[in-house]
């Protein structure tokens, strides 16, 4: 089940129309996904996968707001008999799922982390609009908070890419992979802009 805040990108799912254009309406026709724009639709589900956005503010900290409006709903949705994971997709620093967005999630649902729920990351790799990097052709990371997670983490992600599952050591490490993807991509982009710009004064392209 797909559940998204945003009524217009649910309605043009259901529509299989994919603003970003990496699914064909074809492959959204045939796809058994259930989009809905309503959380309770959700509740009871073994795994929840958490992708909202972590923007920085105006003073360039991580503004978790999303991630954390992200937790309450979905600690209002956890069924401890079915001991759900929670895995988080967002960029963040090292820490954060097991250090904010788990002790979140106990505070909303009364629920105890390690016995009622557990907690998994595994960093979204891909390009938003890139159609030949797919989900589905990239190794995929992923971390639980103990072994057994890790590995049902890999079970399940392992069914979406022919490219490999690579077992972090822990979540903070997964998290700090994260990171570091995202730095040296901006690292990479800023020294095209520089020396794209010192190469046109010489006139070469």
């Amino acid at each position: 089940t797909g559940l998204d805040v945003d009524t217009g990108r649910v309605a043009e799912l259901k529509a299989w129309h994919d603003r970003t254009r990496e699914v064909d309406p074809e492959t959204l026709a045939g796809s058994p996904l259930a989009l809905t724009d309503r959380a309770e639709d959700c509740a009871g589900a073994t795994v929840f996968i958490v992708t909202v956005p972590t923007p920085v503010d105006a003073d360039k900290l991580p503004d978790l707001k999303p991630l954390m409006r992200a937790s309450e709903t979905v600690a209002g949705l956890l069924d401890p008999a079915r001991k759900p994971i929670v895995v988080y997709e967002s960029t963040v620093y090292p820490g954060v799922t097991e250090e904010i967005c788990g002790p979140l999630i106990e505070q909303m649902s009364g629920l105890k982390r390690g016995r009622d729920f557990f907690l998994g990351y595994s960093p979204e790799r891909i390009n938003p609009g890139d159609r030949e990097h797919t989900v589905d052709r990239i190794v995929k990371v992923v971390a639980g908070e103990n072994p057994e997670v890790t590995e049902r983490l890999a079970a399940l992600y392992g069914k979406v890419t022919s490219a490999g599952i690579f077992r972090a050591r822990s979540i903070k490490a997964a998290e700090a992979a994260k990171v570091i993807e995202n730095a040296q991509r901006d690292i990479n982009i800023a020294f095209m802009n520089e020396i794209t710009q010192i190469f046109a004064k010489l006139d070469i392209s």
